[in-house]
């Protein structure tokens, strides 16, 4: 499996990228708002999904680990699709859909393209519980340009094992303007 891409973005299109990893160009599939933020000719990494199926491969890609994540997760619930759970994520960044997750927001979800009332119903259902607390209460709006930089502490406790619901969880109670390291610290020893 390709767990990530590092190299230089050198095609647009639809909302598919090609990086270019020395000589070799990988096509994924990113959300809308990954999209909008890669520039020709940057360097980037991108954590990414290989889906197989019976008659294709694909690449998803995400700029952090928490977005790859959250997309397991969707894809995880019966009816939800690689293609539906990157029209989820782009709904608006992945903080904001994993909040509108934990506040059971169906309204928010069932905006996204292929999926109706009964998958965004099924989809709050099957992963609320996984997915931790809210970080803020209310209805969610859709954000296309808005972007938050990825919290890197939750990655990094993603990446040391932790389920995306306990990592939010472990970090929601920490200063974000205290160095990451502390803050990885201070999660680990709670």
């Amino acid at each position: 499996m390709i767990a990530h891409l590092f190299g230089k973005v050198v095609e647009k299109f639809g909302n598919s990228l090609i990086i270019d990893v020395h000589g070799v160009g990988y096509e994924i599939t990113v959300p809308t708002p990954d999209f909008e933020n890669s520039a020709l000719e940057e360097e980037k990494k991108y954590y990414t999904y290989h889906s197989v199926r019976e008659n294709a491969e694909e690449l998803y890609g995400f700029s952090s680990l928490m977005a790859k994540k959250l997309f397991e997760l969707l894809i995880s619930v019966q009816g939800i699709g690689p293609k539906a759970g990157i029209a989820i994520l782009s709904l608006a960044d992945a903080e904001e859909v994993r909040n509108a997750i934990a506040n059971a927001d169906t309204a928010f979800i069932s905006k996204a393209s292929g999926v109706g009332k009964k998958s965004a119903e099924r989809l709050i259902v099957d992963l609320k519980d996984k997915v931790g607390i809210p970080s803020h209460y209310g209805a969610t709006e859709a954000k296309y340009a808005k972007i938050d930089e990825p919290d890197e502490a939750v990655d990094a406790l993603i990446a040391l094992g932790f389920p995306l619901k306990e990592a939010t969880l472990a970090l929601e109670k920490i200063d974000k303007n205290l160095p990451l390291e502390e803050r990885i610290k201070l999660a680990l020893k709670k």
